[in-house]
């Protein structure tokens, strides 16, 4: 098992601005993800900085190495590099453990073994209002049931104390070079989920513990994850980790106006480069479309 990670263990960084550009290989890569990987290169080499590549594929049932093969073809096609080995957070099952093991000492951890159905009838609001804020959700069981529960083997989910682990670290503020600074207002997740039976870590957890530990110094991604950076300088706060800047950039969309994505078979860049398309030519669409 890996080391426990903390701001006196952490490796030199490398100088200059560090980026990083973290797919998922659940099937290809779009225009979406070019601009993304694109834009994240542009900011570290303005710095003469560095630009990594990272594996997010902590979901083994959805992520496949011939995804994985193909995305990083896609990438090197544009005209991308990286330096190697590339971190595989399926790798590193270990590592995140640790820091559970971590969080469960200080008291901030707790199981849940309430299906999504369960607590959605339990957390939904009166009048069709949206479900509140999951909090505290082991006492909507008894002692008795959470321990059946256990003995028979039932999946649970692995949620933080949010209020408990809020009083813990006091207020915390947090940077977006476009947005400026942001006070972090985790509560808006409630007692969200840092592990399950079946994934042994979650994104908020995978991303937050890599970006300390390969020494990324600013965080770019898209506008729809920034409410995450919430959790996310939380997370850094409990675990004495170091805070990034960020900056969330815009959402290429498709002519329907919704963002491209993998599920709704937006276009491919190897579709693109099948129909003879150049690298220049897939660059030159990203920029015409450029949502900054």
């Amino acid at each position: 098992m890996e080391a426990p990670l903390s701001a006196s263990s952490l490796p030199p960084s490398p100088a200059g601005t560090v980026t990083r550009f973290a797919p998922s290989p659940t099937g290809d890569l779009h225009l979406g993800h070019a601009y993304s990987a694109l834009f994240a290169a542009e900011q570290a080499r303005r710095d003469g900085g560095t630009f990594l590549l990272r594996i997010e594929d902590i979901d083994i049932t959805r992520c496949k190495p011939e995804h994985e093969a193909a995305n990083l073809e896609d990438l090197r096609w544009l005209g991308l590099s990286w330096p190697e080995p590339v971190r595989r957070q399926s790798e590193h099952f270990g590592f995140y453990q640790t820091a559970l093991d971590r969080l469960e000492e200080m008291g901030l951890l707790y199981r849940c073994f309430l299906s999504r159905r369960e607590l959605n009838d339990a957390l939904s609001a009166p009048h069709g209002a949206p479900p509140k804020a999951p909090v505290d959700t082991d006492m909507l069981l008894s002692d008795a049931e959470r321990q059946r529960r256990l003995d028979s083997g039932k999946p649970f989910a692995l949620r933080l104390r949010m209020a408990r682990a809020i009083e813990r670290v006091g207020p915390l503020t947090w940077a977006d070079r476009h947005r400026g600074e942001h006070q972090a207002r985790p509560e808006i997740f409630g007692d969200v989920v840092l592990a399950r039976r079946d994934i042994p870590t979650s994104y908020h957890l995978a991303v937050t513990l890599d970006d300390a530990l390969q020494g990324i110094t600013l965080v770019t991604r898209g506008e729809d994850l920034l409410d995450a950076t919430h959790i996310h300088r939380l997370l850094q706060a409990l675990l004495a980790l170091p805070t990034p800047d960020y900056l969330h950039h815009g959402l290429l969309r498709g002519e329907d106006g919704r963002r491209l994505a993998k599920r709704e078979q937006s276009t491919a860049i190897r579709d693109l480069r099948a129909a003879g398309h150049s690298p220049g030519d897939v660059r030159a669409m990203v920029r015409a479309q450029n949502p900054d």
